[in-house]
């Protein structure tokens, strides 16, 4: 027990080594792009760095994009081979003047045909039969579902989201943000499966039980198929979701990949009009203003291999950082001008560390900190005194003295690292997130 403390110990002291400010030049945010939506945000998928917000926390009807959400659970809880069978509810409660591909009751499909149907053709009645299959799956009902949205939102962060149905069709109780939907579209964005689909411009649903013709699905996201228009088309688009309500306006989720870069872009409340050339004047703005930088490769302590090898004789690094984390800085702007800063938060799991970067006072991304498996032996509590006559006496160090020492230590440089940090940044962390502020529920204005 006293070895695992004492490397938990020589963890904590090792990060608080690397946890420094190091920022000479006058930081500095590229100029922002004009948007038209009155909310809308653009965000790095690898980094989790927002470039770009406007009004992002407003709350507001999703509309269609909701489908997102439906969609990445279904993948996360059921196999793409699983039949989903057509309830009275599912067809008669979401067809009509809506959107959907005309399924009729006890009608069966793969669990892969409904969600081709539900993100290429924005198939309400596909949405519901999906939520119900999986509120079955889990032991209940279609509400089950919903309540798995909301409380999966949670789980991603999501402050001002209230999910209602599996579909986005018109409901008072059924709202998000722009920030939130980056969330929940980074999330999804990491399942292949998911990728693979709103990167479809068509899929052919083969006869079923109830039609005997094959139903052609087309991706109406116009910066990927040209299905209706080829006005639209983007070369570096890798597709996403519209929606479109009377109350919710136009919405539209886009995802698109330039080099390094992997974009994902929300615009909400705003029209048809305006929506996919806001959304490529931002993508354009990101591309051309923005680069990532890989955390490992350019925090040169932070593998520990050189500076710290050799602590206590053993040639082990005690922690690492996530292969593939990186940041999003402006271009021309050095890694070492971001502001590093440990971050501690108890989880279910247990106690997780991450090495969190910002500029200009803005979070630009961060790195998981993985210890490593390491053990002491014996040895490191002895040492070896030579006396007059040449003999070697082995002298035991007590224990609860090292660890008064370490723990002492451990002290200043947390002290040293607080008051080099208030200097830096007197304000603290309260402005490091720009324009983030949450509005209380019974202040919602629904538009």
């Amino acid at each position: 027990m006293f070895k695992k403390s004492l490397i938990f110990l020589l963890i904590i002291i090792t990060l608080l080594g690397i946890t420094h400010t190091n920022v000479q030049a006058e930081t500095q945010w590229p100029a922002e792009v004009s948007v038209h939506a009155p909310s809308a945000i653009i965000m790095e998928a690898n980094s989790g760095a927002i470039l770009y917000e406007k009004n992002s926390t407003e709350i507001n009807f999703p509309a269609s994009i909701t489908k997102i959400m439906t969609t990445m659970l279904a993948l996360e809880y059921c196999d793409l081979n699983e039949v989903v069978t057509f309830s009275a509810d599912a067809v008669f409660k979401n067809e009509g003047n809506t959107s959907h591909i005309a399924r009729d009751l006890n009608e069966q499909m793969t669990m892969e045909e409904c969600l081709y149907a539900v993100m290429l053709e924005s198939a309400n009645e596909c949405a519901y039969a999906v939520a119900e299959h999986v509120g079955a799956k889990l032991g209940g009902d279609y509400q089950t579902f919903v309540d798995l949205m909301n409380r999966r939102a949670e789980e991603l962060g999501c402050t001002n989201t209230h999910f209602n149905n599996a579909n986005g069709l018109p409901d008072e109780n059924h709202w998000t943000s722009a920030h939130d939907m980056a969330l929940i579209s980074q999330a999804a964005l990491e399942q292949e499966a998911f990728r693979i689909i709103v990167g479809s411009r068509r899929y052919v649903i083969p006869p079923t039980n109830k039609h005997k013709d094959s139903t052609y699905l087309n991706n109406h996201h116009a910066m990927i198929h040209n299905y209706k228009t080829s006005e639209h088309l983007y070369e570096y688009a890798l597709g996403g979701k519209t929606g479109y309500t009377e109350a919710a306006g136009a919405t539209l989720v886009s995802y698109a990949q330039k080099g390094d870069l992997t974009l994902i872009c929300v615009v909400m409340h705003t029209d048809t009009d305006t929506y996919y050339q806001d959304t490529r004047n931002l993508f354009e703005y990101c591309f051309n203003q923005f680069e990532n930088h890989n955390i490992l490769e350019n925090q040169s302590t932070a593998g520990l291999k050189e500076e710290h090898k050799g602590f206590l004789q053993s040639f082990d690094s005690y922690v690492t950082l996530e292969e593939d984390a990186c940041i999003t800085l402006p271009k021309g702007v050095d890694f070492a001008e971001a502001t590093c800063n440990l971050v501690t938060e108890m989880t279910p799991q247990g106690s997780r560390s991450t090495l969190e970067y910002s500029y200009a006072g803005i979070v630009v991304g961060s790195a998981e900190i993985i210890p490593a498996d390491v053990s002491i032996g014996d040895h490191y509590f002895y040492d070896k005194v030579t006396l007059m006559e040449g003999e070697q006496k082995i002298v035991k160090i007590r224990p609860i003295y090292l660890v008064l020492g370490v723990l002492f230590i451990l002290v200043i440089v947390v002290f040293i690292i607080f008051v080099k940090g208030m200097k830096a940044n007197p304000y603290g962390m309260a402005g490091a997130r720009r324009g983030r502020k949450n509005r209380s529920k019974s202040s919602l204005r629904f538009r």
